[in-house]
């Protein structure tokens, strides 16, 4: 579940992010009573089967049964507010059909992460912004320079408008240096398998620095200002 809205004093409006349809909206009635089974089901961060009822262009939970609540998140504002984020971008990017079930793969697998604190949350969410960029459909191309086909240089450029490559000799206005820490992670998150996608670690600063462009390149493709990315600047 990735968003919720207050309807009344005791329902609830969801947006559900599913495997089969993407993003679809749900109304729980009863939800926030203290005697409803369904509170921990239908609340934020939830993993959780549903029963939907459809009416029209409307559905209505029947059942819902938690599968995975991340507790966890809450912990500290900083995992809180980049465990919302991933939801942001959930609720933004509405992938469907093809797209919908390796999305909510890698969303559940970074929140995984995110709460077992088995990486740097700098990482995890570099990892989910690139990969996403990926899946939906802006994907960086960087195998080699654009310019000249060089696979390696001693400090690789990356231009954030189109997503390409460059080397020293060939590097265009407006384009972010990336170490070779950087872009081999870069290249480890684009075309790595799924099961692999996390097998890997780098030093903190590389960390952040892989996270800056990341960031920079998925609200430079998507045109968007995503607002949980403002609430996590000031705290983090």
């Amino acid at each position: 579940m990735i968003k919720e809205n207050s309807i009344g004093d005791n329902d609830r409006l969801l947006t559900l992010f599913t495997r089969d349809s993407g993003v679809i909206r749900a109304f729980a009635v009863g939800a926030k009573s203290i005697k409803s089974r369904r509170g921990s089901a239908t609340g934020l961060l939830s993993y959780s089967n549903f029963l939907l009822e459809k009416k029209g262009d409307t559905y209505k939970v029947i059942e819902a049964t938690a599968n995975k609540v991340f507790f966890g998140a809450g912990c500290d504002v900083v995992t809180l507010t980049v465990a919302q984020y991933f939801c942001e971008l959930c609720a933004y990017f509405e992938p469907h059909d093809d797209s919908a079930e390796p999305f909510l793969r890698l969303v559940l697998n970074s929140l995984y992460f995110l709460i077992d604190k088995k990486r740097d949350p700098a990482l995890i969410k570099a990892i989910t912004e690139l990969r996403i960029c990926c899946i939906s459909g802006y994907a960086p191309s960087l195998v080699a320079c654009d310019g000249c086909g060089k696979f390696e240089d001693k400090t690789m450029y990356f231009k954030l408008d189109d997503g390409m490559l460059f080397c020293e000799d060939c590097k265009k206005d407006n384009c972010v240096k990336l170490s070779r820490t950087v872009l081999d992670a870069m290249r480890h998150i684009v075309f790595s398998d799924i099961n692999n996608l996390y097998a890997f670690n780098i030093p903190e600063k590389d960390a952040k620095a892989l996270e800056k462009i990341t960031e920079k390149y998925i609200v430079f493709q998507s045109e968007h200002r995503f607002s949980t990315l403002d609430f996590y600047h000031s705290v983090n």
